[in-house]
């Protein structure tokens, strides 16, 4: 799309940046109370049958989400006007849904301040290479790379390597600030597990809160995933690299049906989430709705939203995302002049033991 500069965006948005008390304060009661009430039913069912606590814990993971999205604001200084306010309640929310606030606050900000720039990958973004990267890379990595993006992996491994292992541990540098809060985030999460256990059982605990964090766990990841990589995305080198484009062009308007909508927090307006991140997730609608450029963001609906799933590797010359088979033969040239340079070097090296 063609993009109308950052300050005439800002101004369009900027009346929706301001978070309302009331309504910050009305979704922690339709989120925080629901989730509870559908993890103690997905307990309390199994008595009964495993799939009715299967029914509940899917239905809890979507709170959990919705739940993550609150955190989400949170760390973007988004939910609540006061600082201290959104930092405990980032904290709570954060033991809840196993993310350490500072932490993910910190490289989540790294994330929107280099989202699409190829020169700056690597923290708080997934795993991309571009085409000549790919190939360029070793076998060994290309292997590596090519289980990372595998579907299975990336959402059933992928949770528990990420939230549930990942975010458990400082990185190194982290300010004092952070490595505290990190361990208080971990520490919270021992005494509430260690509490459920010891109140249900172990085997009933894990029996509810396995698919819970699974569910929600791969959801949140797919939702990250094809808000940035869809077909007609945005990705530049540094130089050429623009925010507004970023955010805009780089990020996607996911047009969910309106229950999953809802779930999700409105996170689906990615774009105007890129643009301001402080505009509360309850107002990303509406800012939609009122500036008439972000209405012309890619538009990815369910449906075609699985054809994602195709998408390896970033092809900068055509600027489109590509598959692994696509590349097949460039990388088939690649290997083939490596091994006449190979051969090359040798008959070279023999020439001159004979000399």
């Amino acid at each position: 799309m063609t993009t109308p500069n950052h300050a005439q965006l800002k101004k369009g948005v900027a009346p929706y940046e301001k978070p309302n008390t009331k309504s910050s304060v009305r979704q922690l009661l339709n989120t925080m109370p629901p989730f509870f009430l559908l993890w103690a039913a997905s307990y309390l069912s199994l008595s009964v049958s495993y799939w009715l606590t299967l029914m509940f814990a899917a239905l809890a993971a979507g709170f959990t989400i919705r739940l993550f999205i609150v955190f989400h604001d949170c760390c973007h200084q988004s939910f609540f006007r006061s600082r201290k306010a959104n930092e405990i309640l980032g904290t709570i929310t954060g033991i809840l849904t196993l993310f350490p606030y500072h932490q993910w606050k910190r490289s989540h900000s790294i994330h929107h301040s280099t989202s699409s720039n190829l020169d700056k990958r690597g923290i708080g973004d997934m795993w991309l290479y571009t085409v000549d990267e790919y190939i360029a890379a070793s076998k060994w990595k290309r292997i590596y790379y090519r289980i990372y993006r595998n579907p299975l992996v990336m959402f059933g491994i992928g949770p528990i390597v990420t939230f549930l292992i990942q975010y458990r541990f400082n990185v190194k540098g982290a300010r004092r600030e952070e490595r505290i809060n990190t361990w208080i985030t971990n520490a919270g999460i021992i005494v509430l597990y260690g509490l459920l256990c010891w109140m249900l059982g172990w085997q009933n605990f894990l029996l509810v809160q396995a698919p819970v964090f699974w569910i929600s766990g791969a959801l949140g990841i797919w939702l990250f995933y094809v808000q940035h990589q869809f077909e007609d995305s945005y990705f530049e080198n540094d130089g050429e690299w623009s925010y507004v484009k970023a955010a805009v062009d780089g990020s996607s308007y996911y047009k969910l049906p309106k229950v999953l909508q809802w779930i999700t927090g409105n996170i689906g307006f990615h774009h105007v989430h890129h643009l301001s991140p402080r505009v509360p997730n309850y107002n990303l609608e509406n800012a939609h709705n009122a500036v008439p450029p972000l209405q012309h963001a890619t538009t990815i609906t369910l449906a075609a939203s699985f054809k994602a799933l195709r998408f390896r590797l970033w092809d900068e010359q055509n600027k489109t995302f590509v598959g692994f088979k696509q590349v097949k033969h460039l990388l088939g040239k690649a290997n083939a002049a490596t091994l006449a340079e190979a051969s090359k070097k040798t008959d070279t090296s023999i020439s001159g033991e004979v000399a």
